[in-house]
């Protein structure tokens, strides 16, 4: 197993960077180096299955064929850790969710570019991310939820964009509520002891909910379908300079998901790679909800768009105005890649 978690490593070159007042340099190769040495790059990542095409391309060898060093390194906080470390050069790209971070550093003219999805709620099947009400407190349906309280990762990304859609469905809004905010690991007992009513989950949250008798959804996936979840991210000043090293990296990770959307779910050895970088039993990961991963890495800006007008509703994005989005789109990288995948 080749997993790295240098959490630690990157929060030191953080406070070295701040230190100094520069950050470490992004370029390519230096002059004078081996031209055939590997490209290296260092990439964040969660450990979660949505991340699973990462898991598999580095383990079966996909990134080196492409000539890279790639160092997978497990983040212990949010999506604007990642946006940070990656636009002040600690780290050179990474997996995130779409929120008011990434809006934000955006605005601020962060050094980011995306260079594609990672994944999206399915328009049918298991949810990845249910809203879920506790089996003591005699919710149903939605129009349940009236002046409940419901658990919510924070006020800044997809968790309470997802309560908004399901409120918004049948004609709630989140004033008729009451936000309780949790992380992950405060929704289980919250929903034993009673402190919450219903809440925002994801897997394997979801699936432990239920196995136990704590919780049941309270409607199908319908309501946040083909939702966009997140991206891949790269620092900016790097893709400039190391096009051809991006194109690669996404050529092994479309290369891995296709194979993970062609079976590849019920290989062993795929299963097993996973579990060890989720830390998840095997048995869990064939029973849990998966999200969605586009082995072409397509990302649905007119939904990023969506999220980002409601989040402003909120009033936690800190500019005023539209946002462009083309400013970040680095789509091209992502359409080499797809070609370069079908041998064109």
């Amino acid at each position: 197993m080749t997993v790295r978690r240098s959490i630690v490593a990157i929060a030191l070159a953080a406070v070295t960077a701040l230190t100094l007042g520069a950050c470490a340099p992004t370029a390519g190769p230096a002059e004078g180096s081996d031209p055939d040495a590997p490209t290296k790059i260092s990439f964040m990542y969660s450990p979660y299955a949505d991340y699973a095409g990462f898991f598999v391309a580095q383990e079966k060898g996909y990134f080196a064929e492409e000539g890279l060093e790639v160092e997978l390194i497990a983040k212990g906080g949010s999506s604007g850790e990642t946006f940070q470390h990656v636009s002040t050069g600690n780290v050179t790209g990474g997996g995130a969710s779409w929120g008011a971070g990434l809006f934000n550093a955006t605005a601020a003219g962060a050094s980011l570019a995306v260079v594609g999805g990672v994944s999206r709620i399915p328009e049918s099947g298991p949810n990845p991310a249910p809203l879920m009400a506790s089996e003591a407190s005699g919710i149903k349906e939605l129009k349940d939820l009236k002046g409940k309280k419901i658990g919510t990762p924070g006020q800044t990304g997809f968790g309470i964009y997802s309560i908004y859609l399901a409120l918004d469905s049948v004609g709630l809004t989140l004033d008729d509520v009451e936000l309780v905010n949790l992380g992950p690991a405060e929704i289980i007992p919250a929903m034993a002891n009673g402190s919450i009513d219903a809440s925002w989950t994801i897997e394997p949250i979801s699936t432990a909910l239920k196995n136990e008798g704590i919780a049941h959804e309270i409607t199908d996936i319908s309501y946040q379908a083909g939702t966009e979840l997140g991206m891949i991210i790269f620092n900016n000043e790097f893709a400039n300079k190391n096009e051809e090293a991006i194109v690669g990296f996404l050529t092994a990770y479309f290369r891995a998901v296709g194979e993970l959307n062609d079976g590849g779910w019920q290989d062993p050895e795929i299963q097993q790679i996973v579990a060890d970088y989720t830390d998840l039993p095997v048995e869990t990961l064939g029973s849990i909800a998966l999200s969605e991963a586009d082995a072409a890495g397509e990302i649905d800006w007119k939904n990023v768009v969506a999220q980002e007008k409601f989040l402003r509703g909120l009033g936690v994005l800190e500019y005023q105005g539209d946002l462009d989005l083309k400013e970040i789109d680095r789509s091209d990288l992502r359409e080499q890649a797809v070609a370069k995948l079908k041998g064109e």
